[in-house]
């Protein structure tokens, strides 16, 4: 190797310390980002197949089997599939939804003030990462419908499913982080 390569990658290696940080800002981000619009209607509107088919969700609809003829297109406005969604609780559990996300991504940016509550809020992503991609056995709108085309479900990812799946990187991401966060813990006690 070349004395010059061998500098870059020892410079690119000094940056793993802020890689994580990194990581870890940029899950924040999307976490508080995507966490602020669940007061949005449409977007309290578009999880509704992921609660709804749920075993582990589901109860917190009032009418959870009855969602798909109340379906909005993102930017409509039918004040009578409104009404059903209000009464379904579908904006209630979206407020709350964000809350937590907000929560949590807050959480991993005291790390820098406390990594013990860095390393709560990685774990709990870590969680909530899991019960996300369960979605993916338990929406059948996670896979290409079969429409007529033949190449449909398993696994061909529908628009819903893809959103999904990326969720392997915030689970990832949110190991890198909870790692870091266990060793700053650690080298603060001792």
């Amino acid at each position: 190797m070349t004395v010059q390569f061998t500098s870059f990658l020892q410079s690119l290696s000094a940056l793993s310390s802020l890689s994580i940080r990194f990581i870890r800002i940029a899950i924040a981000i999307v976490l508080i980002w995507i966490g602020a619009l669940k007061v949005y209607n449409y977007e309290a509107e578009g999880i509704v197949p992921f609660v709804a088919n749920s075993p582990v969700m589901s109860f917190f609809y009032a009418h959870p089997s009855e969602y798909k003829p109340h379906m909005q297109k993102e930017g409509e406005a039918n004040p009578e599939k409104i009404a059903w969604h209000t009464a379904n609780h579908t904006y209630l559990f979206s407020y709350g939804l964000g809350t937590v996300l907000v929560v949590l991504g807050i959480m991993l940016l005291l790390n820098t003030y406390h990594p013990g509550i860095g390393m709560a809020g990685a774990a709990l992503v870590i969680i909530m990462s899991v019960v996300t991609l369960s979605f993916l056995i338990t929406t059948k709108d996670s896979w290409v419908p079969d429409l007529g085309d033949p190449n449909h479900g398993f696994p061909l990812l529908s628009a819903r499913g893809r959103l999904v799946v990326k969720d392997i990187i915030m689970m990832a991401g949110a190991f890198a982080a909870l790692s870091d966060s266990a060793r700053q813990y650690l080298a603060k006690l001792g």
